[in-house]
């Protein structure tokens, strides 16, 4: 029986209606009333600051948690909240009314794989990109207490060697990505890329004025690390195809820090450190040394001269001074002061940074180097989103005092009985003429100042939806002058050098650059596909003038600077160049199902470096991915969270070979002939040559397991540079010495890159991660027709890497005659070059890499990193032992008799030819060359957030150090360091504070 009742029915639906109506009418009422919504974000481990809570579809509105997480903003009671964090989940909270939210962002494991990476003219998630790119953050540079940037990559990227060429302030370091593809040693450097501007690396500095440096100044040395948020280095064809001859030895993306929207805050950075040399030589004490010297007398079968003052009882026989320690072992101070200021609202965003550095030195004397600089970055865009600005400039200065001679020789070969530094009035000691006391030098000094000027705009406007035309324009400037003095005064005085003799070096290096790059970026999406499209043209000029000039002849040394008050002044190079380079280059992605991806970059090039008909040529790349973990068969697989296959093919090219190389061209020849200075041919024409060629493959796999908690990858590599631009001998009749051509010869650089990342720990309170880097790399000379009978015959071997040494092979010491022995290759009895010099020696690092730990507990946070290096590398040249020189204690395995077996030959001093020659050719065999492997404690960085409560204030304490310890069985010294006579890497140790408010 149906119970209904048709007046009770519609009394209720005349109460659903009017409820209906209600909703209806209240709810546009309740969307357009603006409400303030507040609260704090935290995470399991507390309040976060710097998350971004916009509002869901209008993505322009928004604000940024302060540092004590808190948060504020006007929406609708009907609004959603989008709450947003790097390395969290994204959160979506419904108002619903409320006026207060606390919202609690888990960490989210697979995140990782959605980082966009800096690609250059365009970013990638790391899940999708299909090119080789190594990445660190402002979180790995900003724990290392260095002044280069190039330091701060050293043990963190596979793929990528670095070494540290000196350890005087202001020095450089030497850099390859995946092997040397060029046979000419200057032609291998990467491209820099600092916020879209092209950075020269060519040396600024001239080899006559910086002569304490193992190569001339680097021009990296004005960039700030501490204003770096991120680096990435492009390795294979497909990603670095689109810089084209740019990128045929990779490409180094610098982006700086940026400002971010919320409250404005003030940062300062102070540390203080010191630093000193990481290891010494093991040397002779007096005892063993004088020892040494009398047996080479009487092994040699005469006696004392005049002039032999360590032995002959001239100099104290007692005394002993550990030169190493005196002249090297100093403490050099460090402090630096940074300062920013960021903020800015949801449309626009800006920093500005300043900072201050100064660096002692540990030789002796009060050196210093000086470098500081200023930052500007402002970022706005227009409420709808489509207008967007980026503006960012920089300046650096750098004044750098030091020694115009390293003391490094002399701290290693002085007898451990010479003379005092100083004499009892402290005045210079020079022993009544018995030798040349060290600290002359401390007179002759070095001097350079260097102005750094860049900066960058970014504009880019949505024209149709998807459709985005953007340009970036670019300004470079840097200008350095370097004086290098030899005043009398280095002089025994008993010589009676007068001013007359003194004499300045000068070295002046401006450059200027400017580019301009137009691109369209069109991005669609079409069922289940998407297609990015990149379309774009560059534009570059870049003029140098060097002018190199000495002066001698003062009146006085006060005016040794004054170039107007020298007698004779000569100019020995001046010179103006202009680079001009243009490019069309494009872009082709897409990606179908969100599982399969198909990359494809072309460039065309056209440089002035090269003749007519040979400007211009085409790179491009194709790369490949392929998601499988999105395949269905999969789903089910729980413990892989990530996997990609992905593969590359592609050709670059290079044109580091100068200006002007194709043009004949003439040169002064310094001769005043009938008042005029005459010209001299210095270059032929050549307008045949043309670009170098470097051809890459590669193939990865790159794998995540347990919610990426591990992450694995391995990458394997081939790359073929051909067409090789050489300077090619001429016979000297010609009256030239090379003339520039394609060499056709082909280099090979072969290897297999690994890398682990793991999260170990991740709780509340305690999280430890992990990353593994491994590189193993061969590096072969493929092909060299007419090798033999080539200039290149003793230098380089076909199936060979192009970094070898041809040695002698050396054998033992002969224990009849107390000789080194040599293996005589062609049996004629005697050991000459190049006919017994044949041994072939691989220099490079058979592998290499880094392991670092970075671990949180509550506001404690540690870091370390281990860099490693398998390779070989030569000892320290001493010399032959018995001279009146110092020598490394192994020396002290001395032959002495017939029957002896003994690890180094008899002592001469000097006088005996057949062993001075036989110690010659042992510095030139296989027995002067050793395990140079080395384990380094490379970094450590601890800090300490500390609690400071009813304040918004964050205060942060940190102790960082470098180069801590090292763990080698090389015997002379720094194993990384292969520059003799040169300072090697220091050891930093800095504490520092810094402060937010």
């Amino acid at each position: 029986m149906n119970n209904y009742s048709f007046v009770k029915g519609w009394a209720s639906y005349r109460r659903s209606s009017l409820v209906f109506l209600l909703v209806v009418c209240w709810t546009p009422i309740l969307s357009a009333q603006k409400v303030s919504v507040k609260g704090i974000v935290n995470d399991a481990s507390g309040a976060m600051p710097g998350v971004t809570i916009t509002i869901k579809n209008h993505p322009q509105t928004g604000t940024i948690s302060d540092s004590k997480g808190h948060y504020q903003l006007l929406a609708s009671p009907m609004d959603t909240l989008v709450v947003s964090f790097v390395g969290c989940k994204t959160a979506y909270i419904p108002i619903q009314g409320r006026s207060v939210i606390m919202i609690h962002l888990v960490f989210d494991t697979t995140n990782l794989q959605e980082v966009r990476v800096n690609a250059g003219y365009y970013s990638v998630k790391e899940k999708e990109r299909t090119g080789s790119i190594a990445r660190i953050s402002a979180a790995d540079i900003e724990n290392q207490p260095v002044t280069n940037v190039l330091a701060t990559m050293q043990g963190r990227m596979p793929g990528v060697n670095i070494v540290q060429s000196t350890g005087t302030p202001g020095g450089g370091f030497a850099i390859q990505i995946r092997g040397q593809n060029s046979l000419r040693p200057n032609a291998n450097n990467p491209l820099y890329i600092i916020d879209g501007v092209p950075y020269a690396y060519d040396p600024i500095g001239s080899p006559q004025t910086s002569s304490a440096y193992p190569s001339t100044t680097s021009p990296l040395n004005s960039i700030n690390p501490s204003t770096i948020e991120s680096i990435e280095v492009l390795k294979d064809a497909d990603a670095t195809a689109i810089y084209g001859s740019r990128g045929a030895n990779g490409v180094v993306l610098i982006t700086t820090k940026k400002g971010k929207a919320g409250k404005t805050r003030f940062t300062v950075n102070a540390s203080t450190g010191a630093a000193k040399l990481t290891r010494f030589l093991s040397l002779l004490h007096t005892q063993d040394y004088l020892a040494m010297r009398r047996q080479a007398f009487v092994n040699d079968g005469i006696s004392y001269s005049a002039w032999d003052y360590d032995v002959n009882g001239t100099w104290d026989p007692n005394r002993y001074t550990d030169w190493q320690k005196e002249l090297l072992g100093g403490t050099a101070t460090q402090n630096s002061l940074q300062a920013s200021l960021s903020g800015g609202s949801a449309q626009t965003q800006f920093l500005l940074s300043g900072s201050y550095h100064n660096e002692g030195s540990v030789l002796p004397g009060s050196f210093q180097y000086v470098k500081g600089g200023s930052q500007l970055n402002i970022s706005h865009s227009s409420e709808d989103r489509k207008f967007q600005l980026t503006f960012s400039a920089s300046y650096t200065s750098q004044n750098n005092d030091q020694p115009a001679f390293d003391f490094s020789y002399d701290a290693r070969s002085l007898p451990p009985n010479a003379p005092a530094l100083y004499d009892a009035q402290g005045n210079l000691n020079w022993e009544n003429g018995t030798w040349d006391n060290p600290l002359r030098y401390l007179n002759a000094e070095f001097k350079a100042k260097t102005d750094d000027w860049i900066a960058n705009s970014l504009l880019s406007y949505e024209i149709l939806d998807g459709l985005l035309l953007k340009t970036s324009l670019g300004f470079s400037q840097l200008s350095t002058t370097e004086t290098r003095t030899n005043p009398s005064s280095i002089y025994n005085p008993a010589y009676n050098f007068t001013s007359a003799n003194s004499t300045l070096y000068s070295n002046n290096t401006r450059r200027s650059s400017w580019i301009i790059e137009p691109q369209l970026n069109w991005s669609k999406s079409f069922g289940k596909g998407k297609l990015d499209c990149l379309v774009g043209t560059t534009f570059q000029s870049q003029q140098s003038s060097l002018l190199y000039q000495s002066a001698t002849g003062f009146p006085s040394n006060a005016l040794i600077y004054n170039l107007a008050a020298a007698k004779t002044i000569s100019v020995s190079r001046n010179d103006q160049t202009q680079y001009r380079y243009q490019a069309l280059f494009g872009r082709l992605n897409y990606q179908y199902l969100e599982r399969y991806i198909v990359n494809l970059t072309a460039r065309r090039d056209g440089s002035s470096r090269f003749g007519p008909g040979n400007q211009f040529a085409t790179f491009a790349a194709v790369g490949a991915a392929w998601l499988f973990s999105k395949e269905r068969l999969f789903d089910d697989v729980s413990w892989l969270s990530f996997g990609k296959l992905r593969g590359s093919y592609g050709s670059s090219g290079s044109d580091q070979i100068g200006d002007y190389q194709f043009f004949d061209s003439y040169t002064t020849t310094g001769i005043n002939y009938n008042g005029s200075i005459g010209l001299e041919p210095s270059q032929l024409y050549n307008a045949n040559f043309g670009w170098e060629t470097n051809k890459k493959l590669e193939l990865a796999l790159e794998l995540g397991f347990f919610q990426d908690r591990i992450v694995p990858s391995i990458a394997w590599y081939r790359n073929r540079s051909s067409n090789q631009l050489v300077g090619i001998p001429l016979p000297g009749t010609t009256g030239f010495a090379v003339l520039q051509d394609n060499l056709d010869a082909t280099v090979e650089n072969q290897g297999l890159e690994l890398s682990l990342n793991t999260i170990n720990f991740k709780n509340p309170h305690f999280s430890w991660t992990t990353a593994l880097n491994l590189s193993f790399s061969k590096n072969k000379l493929m092909r060299f027709p007419g090798l033999s009978s080539s200039t290149y015959s003793q230098k380089y071997r076909v199936g060979q890497p192009l970094n070898i040494a041809l040695r002698y092979a050396y054998l033992d010491v002969d224990p009849q005659t107390g000789v080194f022995r040599f293996e005589d290759v062609n049996g004629d009895g005697t050991i000459s070059a190049p006919e017994d010099k044949q041994t072939v020696v691989d220099l490079n690092p058979a592998y290499y890499g880094g392991l670092s730990n970075a671990l949180r507990y509550k506001k404690w946070q540690l870091s370390f990193l281990l860099q490693f290096v398998k390779q070989r590398n030569y000892r320290y040249p001493m010399g032959a032992a018995g001279l009146m020189s110092n020598q490394s204690t192994s020396v002290r395995d001395s032959w002495q008799q017939i029957g002896d077996v003994a690890s180094y030959q008899r002592y001469t001093t000097g006088s005996n030819y057949p062993l001075l020659l036989s110690d010659y050719n042992y510095s030139e065999s296989t027995g002067a060359i050793t395990d140079a492997s080395y384990l380094r404690l490379k970094n450590i960085a601890l800090s300490y957030e500390l609690p400071l409560p009813h304040t918004s204030t964050q205060c942060r304490l940190s102790v960082q150090a470098q180069n801590l310890l090292t763990f080698t069985k090389y015997p002379d010294g720094d194993p990384e360091f292969s520059s003799y006579g040169f300072l090697p890497p220091l050891r930093v140790i800095s504490a520092g504070v810094q402060l937010t408010f």
